[in-house]
């Protein structure tokens, strides 16, 4: 019995259990999932094989999932057509979901279209060019973008301060979609993008080895490649082999390309020694060490020591494609039935090839992965506009049979040696200094400086301008019909500068002139001429400008820069009646005036009320106010100074006095005993009022420099020497020459010193840059030369060049004392003016507070009587006129009392205030008020004074 109920209960658990796996299989909802690749590849085997052990993942986690995705793979063999067909059979007959795959941006272009026909997501973990995404919304890009790498590529050529570079991309969807962001990012940091090479994707060794050819002859020694791993690897293998993998050039290669390096055969391993690349920050997890540690036991990676750094970020992303897929299934759950596209005005007269049903359950699909995230192996999963979210990258160096780590980009930091996610920095950096060492082409470690002269046999052709006269710098001879011989001062600073440089750069001076050894054009036509790369560069000497350095690079200035105004002299009139004026200028004698006036005024102010020689009528005080300071001019005031404020103040003042004094007979003596020169016109702008002619150089800058001062270009004559422009001024704009000569420093120096007892400047000067060399626009050499005119004008190199080529030139003896006008002018007594005005201000205070606390109790019934605030200000002026009688005056300086006798009308009540209502405290006042009082009904007035 034991034995039968035992077998009844087995029979009732494995009915159960079948009943339940039947019931979970008919709840189970399918997912049909197209995969389009090209299975002959290394990309697509890969692929392939990382799906397929992401889908046994995934399920073997999620065991109690109620979907499940069937794979339907098909094979394009790298063909458009191929995968077109693949797709509509996918859409058509298999009545697919979703199609992953499409492998390449090319296939991706049509692919898309169906996709978007029949609305079923198409999901590529390889296709990567950056305009894919914004055709339809139900292409997603589950990669990174090309775009996202530009970044680091950028900060790899700033880190190593290149100027130039060279672009190599193949002719495909693939390869021109970087481009413009390329080209964006060179921009941003100042690099000029000097050529770029197109590969047809089918580019025979010929064509390959023609453009490496092409490419040899160019300055830049800095590349970027952007292909397919099979076109890149042929690349490298012929420029191995004409010498372009050797030292002091840089390869940078994109992360396709650094992704395949490891799939490469050995011997494009070992052409590619040395090459930079960029590829996403993989993070090292437990999950992809087990991943790696299965995918080596399927044997699907040829390199026996495979690890986590090696493997293929378009399999990891492969894989967790898969998993998001699937996740988003999983959201989904059942599906609906397909519906059949509608006979609409869209689908007239096109066969029915392309008559498939419209997807349920794609926009639902579609929605469910744009909002999947998780960590996946490739990092972060997250879609954003229907790709993914750009992250980090990688800096590596191909070094032996594998790749070096030397940085990491992140975009948020710039390079940094590891990737340290608890730094609390936040400044951006692209520096070397951040990264490991590196080693170049040609199993170099130095640094390529990122171009060459191309050692092709040709030189620097640089073009010097030609001139008839003013040949002190620049010369240009020529013996008979023989080669010119180009000299002068600039030609050997060119010359030693580009000695001083780290390099050996071969030139040849060519000077811009006619067949007929005339000037080929002024300085402009030359700086032309060069933006049109007629030259290399161009010497001598050339004036920095605004206009000029639109179209070329100029180096820093080698020599001053500024513009001069040279007029004719005369000499000083000693015999003018005013001359004994202009020892000072106007605002020195106005400013000393003023303080006459202030230092007589203050004095008065103090001894007022305690001197008798500063009393008696009006009149008297105003003289004494003017007479007193100026007789301090020569010691004769006979005034006797009491107050001691007043004493501090005269003693300042006398010391002022002396100065100025001594300063005004010096320079009045030396106008009158030495004869002196002086401009012919100090005010430029007469010049233009009047309209007189001018003059510059033929061919100069100064000519458009004039125009803008305001000068007419006709009133505006060109001179070729030197001799020209003195026969010019020594006759004048009236005898038809000119009136002023404007010139640049180096020229007008040399000029004056050879007429300086006939011409001196005048006015500001006006400042330029100077004079520099001229080189095309996004010329490497403008950093290098710039650098070593520095290094000369430090170490005096250039001083003693101008000495060697000027040191027989005539010079004038005293030309300075000569020249300079020696009318004193207020800048030189300011700090006198300040003080004896400051010790002024500071008596007078002392003395005005003094005065209103000792009589503060008048003052205050003063200001609290009701009456006319003239007749306040009445009352306390007549108080500060009264004689202070507690000033311990001597009876000799005590004025006899006096009496002035006036009619009864002269005085009338209403004119004073009522003065018997105020009642002061001091003994003076009460006096005075008496005699006020008394005068009132007498009609006699006793002075206070």
């Amino acid at each position: 019995m034991k034995l039968i109920l035992l077998f009844s209960i087995s029979l009732w658990i494995c009915s159960s259990f079948s009943n339940s796996q039947r019931n979970f299989q008919n709840r189970t909802s399918n997912f049909q999932v197209g995969v389009i690749l090209d299975l002959e590849s290394m990309v697509g085997s890969m692929g392939l094989s990382c799906m397929s052990m992401a889908l046994s993942d995934f399920y073997s986690v999620h065991s109690n999932y109620s979907t499940r995705l069937s794979l339907h793979v098909r094979d394009s063999r790298g063909q458009v057509i191929e995968a077109a067909a693949a797709g509509l059979d996918l859409l058509k007959d298999v009545k697919v979901d979703a199609i992953l795959g499409p492998q390449t941006s090319g296939h991706a272009n049509f692919l898309m279209d169906l996709g978007d026909r029949a609305q079923v997501p198409i999901i590529s973990f390889s296709a990567t060019s950056p305009s894919l995404h914004t055709r339809t919304p139900y292409f997603v890009q589950s990669a990174q973008g090309d775009e996202t790498q530009v970044g680091a590529i950028a900060a790899i050529v700033k880190a190593f301060q290149w100027s130039q570079v060279a672009i190599i991309n193949e002719d495909s969807e693939y390869g021109s979609g970087i481009v413009p962001y390329l080209s964006n990012a060179f921009q941003s940091i100042n690099a000029h993008i000097s050529y770029r090479s197109v590969f047809p994707v089918s580019a025979s060794d010929d064509f390959v080895l023609k453009e490496l050819y092409k490419m040899m002859t160019l300055q830049t020694r800095v590349f970027v490649v952007h292909m397919s791993y099979t076109l890149g690897a042929r690349l490298f293998l012929k420029a191995k082999e004409i010498g372009m993998m050797d030292k002091g050039y840089a390869w940078i290669i994109t992360s396709g390309l650094t992704d395949s390096v490891y799939l490469m055969d050995s011997n494009v391993a070992e052409a590619m020694q040395g090459v930079l690349g960029v590829k996403p920050l993989i993070p090292i997890s437990k999950q992809l060490n087990s991943f790696a540690n299965r995918l080596k036991k399927r044997s699907l990676e040829k390199s026996p020591g495979i690890g986590p750094a090696d493997l293929s970020i378009f399999g990891l992303w492969a894989y967790d494609t898969l998993w998001a897929l699937a996740m988003a299934a999983e959201r989904v759950g059942l599906k609906e039935t397909p519906k059949a596209l509608g006979n609409s005005s869209v689908h007239l007269n096109v066969s029915d090839l392309f008559n498939f049903k419209t997807s349920g359950v794609g926009p639902q699909l579609l929605k469910a992965m744009s909002e999947t995230k998780f960590e996946g192996l490739s990092g972060k999963f997250h879609l954003v506009d229907g790709k993914m979210e750009s992250s980090s990258y990688q800096l590596i160096n191909v070094v032996g049979s594998g790749q070096k780590k030397i940085g990491i980009w992140i975009p948020s930091h710039g390079i940094r040696r590891e990737l340290n996610m608890n730094s609390t920095t936040t400044n951006h950096t692209n520096s070397r200094e951040y990264m490991r060492s590196i080693i170049w082409p040609g199993d170099s470690t130095v640094v390529p400086k990122g171009w060459e002269v191309p050692m092709s046999g040709k030189k620097l052709k640089i073009g010097v301008p030609v001139k008839a006269g003013f040949t002190d710098f620049i010369r240009v001879t020529r013996d008979g019909q023989a080669n010119a011989h180009i000299s002068g001062f600039y030609i050997d600073v060119f010359k030693s500068v580009m000695e001083a440089l780290p390099y050996a750069v071969p030139y040849e001076l060519v000077p811009f002139e006619n067949p007929d050894g005339s000037s080929a054009g002024t300085y402009n036509d030359l700086i032309h001429q060069v933006f049109l790369r007629n030259y290399d560069a161009a010497v001598g000497d050339i004036t920095i400008t605004a206009n000029r350095s639109k179209y070329v690079d100029f180096t820093l200035p080698f020599a001053e820069g500024g513009v001069l105004t040279i007029v004719p002299t005369t000499h000083e009139d000693v015999n003018d009646i005013w001359a004994f004026l202009k020892p000072l200028k106007k605002e020195l004698w106005l400013t000393s005036i003023a303080f006459f006036f202030l230092t007589g005024l203050t004095v008065w102010i103090l001894e007022h009320r305690v001197s008798s020689a500063f009393r008696g009528p009006p009149s008297q005080h105003v003289g004494m106010i003017f007479y007193f300071p100026f007789s301090t001019l020569v010691f004769a005031h006979r005034e006797k100074i009491v107050n001691n404020l007043a004493r501090l103040v005269v003693v300042v003042w006398m010391f002022v006095i002396l100065i100025l004094s001594s300063t005004y007979t010096a320079s009045l003596s030396s106008r009158l005993t030495v004869q002196r020169l002086q401009p012919s016109i100090t005010d430029v702008s007469e010049l233009i009022k009047k309209r007189e002619f001018v003059g510059c150089q033929e061919g100069s800058f100064i000519v458009d420099f004039l125009k803008k001062q305001g000068f007419e270009g006709s009133r505006i004559r060109t001179f070729t020497s030197p001799y020209d422009c003195d026969e010019a001024l020594s006759r004048g704009s009236k005898n038809g020459g000119i009136s002023a000569f404007y010139d640049v420093i180096p020229y007008s120096k040399l000029f004056l010193s050879s007429h300086c007892d006939k011409y001196m400047t005048v006015g500001p000067t006006h400042r330029t840059d100077g004079f520099a060399f001229a080189f095309p626009k996004g010329s490497p050499l403008v950093a290098d030369v710039s650098r070593a005119v520095i290094e000369l004008t430090e170490n005096g190199k250039i001083l003693e060049m101008e000495q060697t080529w000027l040191r027989n030139e005539p010079t004038c003896a005293g030309q300075e004392e000569s020249m300079n006008s020696i009318t004193i002018s207020l800048q030189s007594f300011k700090g006198l003016f300040a003080i004896t005005g400051g010790v002024t201000a500071i008596c007078l205070l002392v003395f005005i507070a003094s005065y209103l606390y000792r009589y503060r109790d008048f003052h205050r019934r003063i200001s609290n009587s009701p009456i006319t605030i003239w007749s306040k200000v009445v009352a306390i002026c007549r108080h500060f006129d009264q004689r202070s009688l507690s000033s311990g005056l001597s009876p000799q300086d005590k004025l006899p009392e006096a009496t002035i006798t006036c009619s009864e009308n002269s005085i009338q009540p209403t004119d004073l205030p009522r003065t018997h209502e105020i009642v002061s405290s001091a003994p003076e006042d009460a006096i005075h008020l008496e005699d006020m009082s008394s005068a009132q009904h007498s009609g006699v007035v006793h002075p206070s004074a």
